[in-house]
Formats: structure tokens, sequence, C-alpha cells
């Protein structure tokens, strides 16, 4: 491995650059949040070309899962290098915290990842990168706990994200009110019933813009998430909300989501590539 330097617009420290394996390269980086008033760590993977080129590039967010962090993806999935020299897109894997569900927290001013991310991520990215900083060349995925955010985020900032997606996600944050710590990002349920609630994907769907938003959902048929997933599918059926829904053997771990998330980004070059022109 050898070590290059960029000049990169934006507050940050640029750490690691480079891996051999593939022709990607990796980027890790530290953006500052003014919401949380902290630098926090992402990776940034670019196509193979991208320095050689002067071409924009689409970009995909891709978001870890609970107690994991932003290399989780590049150091237990094989494949997201590959994807990103495939269909030539820059591939984005921000920090979402511990256990932050990707909200900006009432109670914790230190878990404000929703702002961090949708705003101040896709910023320092746009201003670094040579990015298409359109929504229509944007798309935000994740797995488990960053399948939430997929979804989440993609719902609530439409102007800055095209497409969503989700793997294993956990769609409905009161699957299990004891379960990851989410009353301390949003205090007990049984005080705040609504804020959990209103907070919860599936219970997202009148903010929905039908047929502009891309929505892929993806479970195995065998993870504990697998039934709020389908209830998911079923009130977009009922809301007449076009969505890609896949749903086939598997459980709540990392053989499923290195296969997944291929399917993933083939739905997202679909739709970079069927954007309208002018």
């Amino acid at each position: 491995m050898h070590k290059m330097t960029r000049c990169l617009l934006g507050s940050f420290i640029l750490l690691t650059q480079l891996s051999t394996l593939h022709a990607a390269q990796i980027d890790t980086v530290e953006i500052y949040s003014e919401a949380m008033n902290k630098n926090i760590p992402a990776i940034v993977i670019t196509p193979e070309g991208y320095a050689e080129s002067t071409d924009h590039y689409p970009t995909v967010y891709l978001l870890h899962g609970y107690s994991d962090s932003y290399a989780g993806w590049t150091t237990k999935a094989s494949v997201v290098p590959s994807l990103a020299d495939q269909y030539q897109l820059i591939v984005v894997m921000p920090d979402g915290g511990y256990n932050s569900w990707y909200i900006d927290s009432p109670i914790d001013p230190q878990s404000q990842y929703e702002t961090h991310i949708a705003n101040e991520v896709v910023h320092f990215v746009d201003s670094a990168y040579r990015t298409i900083p359109e929504a229509n060349s944007r798309a935000i995925t994740g797995l488990s706990m960053g399948g939430h955010g997929g979804l989440f985020l993609g719902i609530r900032h439409q102007q800055t994200f095209g497409a969503a997606g989700s793997m294993s996600g956990g769609v409905d944050l009161t699957y299990d009110i004891n379960g990851w710590e989410i009353d301390e990002k949003l205090g007990p349920y049984s005080k705040y019933p609504a804020r959990w609630d209103s907070l919860s994907v599936i219970n997202m769907i009148d903010l929905i813009k039908s047929a502009q938003l891309k929505i892929i959902i993806d479970c195995g048929v065998d993870d504990f998430f697998f039934e709020i997933n389908r209830r998911l599918h079923h009130k977009l059926l009922e809301n007449d909300i076009p969505h890609d829904y896949i749903e086939r053997p598997g459980k709540h771990n990392w053989a499923y989501w290195d296969n997944a998330v291929q399917y993933q980004f083939l739905f997202f070059s679909n739709f970079f590539n069927s954007k309208p022109s002018g």
C-alpha cells in the first residue's frame, strides 16, 4: 500500500488512502460536524479512472448497522469497491454512531446523525469530490439500523436523495422497545410513544411522493426483521407507491448483506442511467 496526498475542500483530515486489492481508491476522511461540534470519520470510494478523468459521478451513501462503524462495509463485505468500479459511481460510508438509528435525537445533543449525514456529509462530499450534485444522482441505503436510516433519510430528504433502499432494515422502531438502546435517543416508549411511532419508517408512508422517490427493500425470510419488512411492503402496495421488494432465503448476517448490496447497486445504477436528460 502506498500513500497519496490530495487537496480536498472542506474541513477534514485525510487519514488513509488506496486499497491495492481493487482499482477503486478508498479514502478515509474526517468531516467536521457543526451539529455535534466534533470530527466524524467516513470512507469515500472513488471508482477506477476517477483520478485520470474530469467526469462527474453519481453517489451512493451506504450506512452501517447497530454497534458498527463507518468501516463496517469495507472490513466485513468484500464486494463494495468492485461495485464502485463496475457501475462507475462514488460510494460514501459515513459514521452513524453506535446506536443513533440515523435520527436527530431530541435528548442527546451528541447524536444528531440525520443532520450530519443528510446535510453535512453530503455537502462535504459534493465539495471535495466530483459528484453530480442532484437528487437524481444520489441514492442512500444500508443494513439493519442502516436500513432504517436509508429509508428514513431518503423519505425525509427527497430534495437530496432520489432513491433509497434498505437491507434487513429495522423499519419499525417499536419492534423491540427494550432493544438496541433506542430509548437513549428517543426517551422511553412508555413516555413518548408518538415520538417513536412518528420516527419509524413504517409510519412515514404519507411522506413519500408517489413515483418520485425510487425505493428498494430487501430482507431474508429467516431474518428477525422479516415480518416488519413484509408489512412495510404491503403498506406501500396499499398506497400504490411503486417500489422493488425482495425476499429470499437468508438471515441477519454478512453473508446475506454481501449478496443483497449487489442488487441494491444494480437498482441504483439503473435509476441513475434512466434519469431524464436536460
